[in-house]
């Protein structure tokens, strides 16, 4: 009987012990705080949404040029100020070595971002003392970029990066004005809309909340270079109006991670 209970015994202990060893050696499952804090890798194709503002200042040169010997008319620069809201979409991706990562970007825009302003200017001969009175504006309808992106993570999660590649955008300007010297001579009623390629260049910052989704900060600025918008016939005279459009945006955005 005395054998019996120690052997009974005996196959307990070696059962707990064995139990208890196994417990050691699995790994309890990980909580979503430790998910969350471990390494995060940028590398992946994403899509997102973003939305902010852009504002900058929308240069339009002007000149009226009459037949020798009389030449230039009038000339100078209506340089508006521009503003307004932006969203879009945008879909990329990076590529991580180490703490450096590497990646592509495309978004485009929806734009309500116009510079409209008065316009008033005095004359000369052939038109005589009088002046050009009217409106003149340009708006971007929407605007796209095809982008390079370079940064680093500095701790995990974060990643600080710089940006440059191709811009494009639809641009419409017009002009509204009545012409006099020395009585009404007529009216300039004219408008254009251009699809421009240009350039641009900037900084953001992205951070994981989790695996899967980011949240940015991005700063650009974008020139869409110049445009002849009027280059013709004015009473006699070569009017030529001319737009330069460069403007400064800043958006947030929301991305999805693959």
């Amino acid at each position: 009987m005395k054998r019996l209970l120690v052997r009974t015994t005996a196959v307990l202990l070696i059962s707990s012990g064995a139990a208890y060893a196994a417990d050691l050696t699995e790994p309890a499952p990980a909580t979503f705080e430790e998910r969350v804090a471990s390494n995060f890798d940028w590398s992946g194709a994403y899509v997102g949404v973003n939305v902010g503002g852009g504002f900058g200042t929308f240069d339009h040169p002007f000149a009226i040029t009459a037949p020798a010997p009389v030449g230039t008319v009038v000339d100078g620069s209506v340089d508006i100020s521009a503003g307004g809201f932006l969203g879009g979409v945008q879909a990329g991706y990076n590529w991580q070595n180490g703490d450096f990562v590497f990646g592509a970007e495309a978004d485009f825009q929806g734009s309500a971002v116009k510079a409209e302003d008065s316009l008033s200017v005095n004359t000369v001969p052939p038109f005589g003392a009088g002046s050009i009175d009217g409106e003149a504006g340009t708006k971007v309808k929407w605007f796209g970029t095809v982008r390079a992106r370079a940064g680093v993570s500095p701790v995990d999660r974060l990643l600080v990066y710089g940006t440059a590649g191709l811009a494009y955008g639809k641009v419409e300007s017009y002009l509204n004005a009545n012409v006099t010297g020395g009585g009404p001579i007529g009216n300039i009623d004219v408008s254009k809309s251009n699809t421009k390629a240009g350039w641009t260049v900037g900084a953001g910052a992205e951070y994981a909340v989790t695996n899967n989704w980011t949240i940015k900060s991005e700063y650009l600025y974008t020139d869409l270079g110049k445009t002849t918008l009027i280059n013709a016939d004015l009473f006699g005279a070569n009017a030529t109006l001319k737009n330069d459009v460069s403007f400064h945006t800043i958006r947030i955005g929301l991305n999805y991670k693959f």
